[in-house]
């Protein structure tokens, strides 16, 4: 345990500025890390990040191991919808964390993808294993993983180069006029609510998202949605910018849900191990499935 005592010149300070001006080497984001794990005590309690330091204080540090860097593998199940010798393509459930990040240590789809496959790509790191590419945690369908670091690298430019065709199905708050629709608008991180992307901005990445009509209800209407870039947040923030938010998608306005209405329904590309084009198709899920039947 480190223990330090703060002075009329740290009067003003942030916590977890004053640890890292007295713990070097290590980075803001794990000093945080132990901050909020009850690591890093005030006057012999625990204490908030951003709690201002008045001078005269003890503090004592605790310093915690850095996390693993690589993914556990856990005897967890993993529907798999393609193989070959290059890649594999998994049906994700909603719901289910792609890989490890904040809050998010175990119970991921790679904790699941290592226990079931003794080779995958190293290219994204001991964490991201064979990811070549992500879907948020309330979406659900098609995924590829890479079985190699040269697979991935194929794979990866090809998304680069935008030759990969990924559809989804959605279903969206109002009813949408136009049968079909182009949106570009550049996406961004909301600079105020960080969780969030956004539209507003005069800057931002170049976007494009294409939509389809299938069917139109009293107050919603189901659409096929087709992806030219892969943007965080990419349908969801492009949609509620036109002002039809998904379905259970509360961060951008959807109506409550049980869940959000968006799934990676297709994705084609070329397998890397065969030269051949490959169409891989994950099933709506039955929840889905069912909303659809309830409105009909």
């Amino acid at each position: 345990m480190l223990s330090f005592t703060t002075d009329a010149h740290d009067a003003g300070k942030r916590l977890d500025h004053y640890v890292q001006e007295h713990v070097p080497g290590v980075s803001r984001s794990r000093l945080q890390s132990w901050i909020k794990a009850g690591l890093v005590l005030v006057n012999g309690a625990p204490a908030k990040v951003s709690q201002v330091l008045r001078g005269g204080e003890s503090v004592e540090v605790s310093p915690a191991d850095p996390a693993p860097l690589a993914a556990a593998p856990e005897d967890l199940p993993v529907e798999i919808l393609y193989e070959d010798a290059s890649v594999i393509a998994v049906d994700k459930p909603a719901g289910l964390v792609v890989h490890a990040g904040a809050g998010t240590e175990s119970g991921t789809l790679v904790n699941r993808l290592v226990h079931h496959f003794a080779t995958l790509s190293q290219v994204g790191g001991g964490l991201r294993p064979g990811i070549v590419h992500r879907l948020d945690k309330g979406t659900s369908g098609v995924l590829l993983v890479a079985r190699h670091d040269a697979a991935h690298q194929a794979l990866a430019a090809q998304f680069a180069g935008r030759t990969v065709e990924k559809v989804y199905l959605t279903l969206v708050q109002g009813k949408v006029h136009n049968q079909e629709g182009r949106i570009t608008t550049p996406i961004a991180r909301d600079p105020v609510r960080r969780i969030r992307m956004t539209t507003q901005m005069d800057t931002g990445r170049s976007a494009l998202t294409s939509y389809r009509v299938l069917q139109r209800f009293d107050k919603l209407t189901y659409l096929e949605v087709r992806i030219g870039t892969g943007r965080t947040h990419q349908i969801r923030v492009h949609l509620a910018s036109i002002g039809h938010p998904v379905v259970g998608d509360k961060l951008y306005g959807g109506p409550p849900a049980e869940r959000i209405f968006l799934h990676a329904y297709r994705i084609a590309f070329t397998s890397p191990a065969t030269g051949e084009l490959v169409t891989v198709e994950a099933p709506l899920p039955p929840v889905l499935t069912q909303w659809l039947e309830r409105m009909a």
